[in-house]
């Protein structure tokens, strides 16, 4: 790499780190830089999970007053994400690159569309915890509906990790009786255990960069206490059209490579 590639994929982590601890969908923005950069797609994905591990700590660290009291929940989920997290992480791997190639848009195309919908799936979930009423009902973990589409989440999780965030949030807000803010303390949890599930077992089986890893490293991890101490007050509109922005183009390189 070159210093300017070095210094981008560095910024490129700062701001995954930011996003995913706020929103999610970091890897819209690491992913095509890297890919930018030379990298091949799936060794782009290897290295950007690696990378974003000591980010999701960060967040989860940063979010650390809203977890109090879930453990229970955290547990019982974690296990959902370890499990799926590293089904995706052998599929990557498993399926051909030529394979990856092609599902890698449509998957940042459907991450995108979740990203566009997200005020909307806010408000849905908003309107029926007013109608149910009794915002500390239900079981506190979800039960067997919440775990399978977590598990399921994870897997997509593990095998491309843009916009997990966004669904996790999603299961979680429309099953669980809690505030917003609580569920995404225990989503920064679980896509720390999917990253580094994946990451581990990367460690022994795939092929990575090294220098892309670092930088992301650090840069994730600079980003992760930005997003949990000033990523609240930031304009949501503002972070879902940046999203945005970089996942077209990250569509359109993947399409023209």
């Amino acid at each position: 790499m070159t210093i300017w590639e070095m210094l981008a994929v560095f910024a490129a982590g700062v701001g995954a780190g930011t996003i995913n601890t706020i929103v999610g969908s970091g890897t819209l923005i690491t992913f095509p830089v890297l890919v930018a950069t030379g990298l091949p797609p799936v060794t782009a994905t290897v290295s950007n999970a690696l990378g974003l591990i000591p980010g999701s700590i960060s967040g989860a660290i940063g979010y650390r007053a809203e977890l109090k009291g879930q453990r229970r929940r955290v547990l019982r989920l974690g296990v959902a994400a370890a499990i799926g997290g590293l089904c995706g992480a052998i599929l990557l791997l498993l399926l051909p690159a030529t394979a990856f190639e092609t599902i890698v848009p449509v998957l940042v195309g459907l991450a995108l569309v979740l990203v566009v919908l997200q005020p909307r799936i806010s408000k849905a979930v908003q309107r029926r915890r007013e109608r149910q009423g009794d915002p500390a009902g239900g079981d506190p973990a979800g039960g067997p509906l919440l775990f399978t589409g977590l598990l399921l989440a994870s897997v997509y999780g593990g095998y491309f990790t843009a916009a997990q965030g966004i669904i996790y949030l999603s299961l979680m807000g429309m099953l669980l009786h809690d505030t917003l803010q609580r569920l995404n303390a225990v989503k920064n949890i679980l896509a720390a255990v999917v990253n580094t599930i994946a990451a581990i077992f990367f460690l022994f089986a795939a092929h990575f960069n090294w220098t892309a890893v670092l930088l992301i490293a650090v840069g994730s991890a600079i980003g992760g206490q930005l997003g949990a101490r000033v990523g609240r007050r930031l304009p949501p509109t503002v972070l879902r059209a940046i999203i945005v922005v970089v996942g077209v183009a990250a569509i359109v390189q993947l399409l023209l490579r």
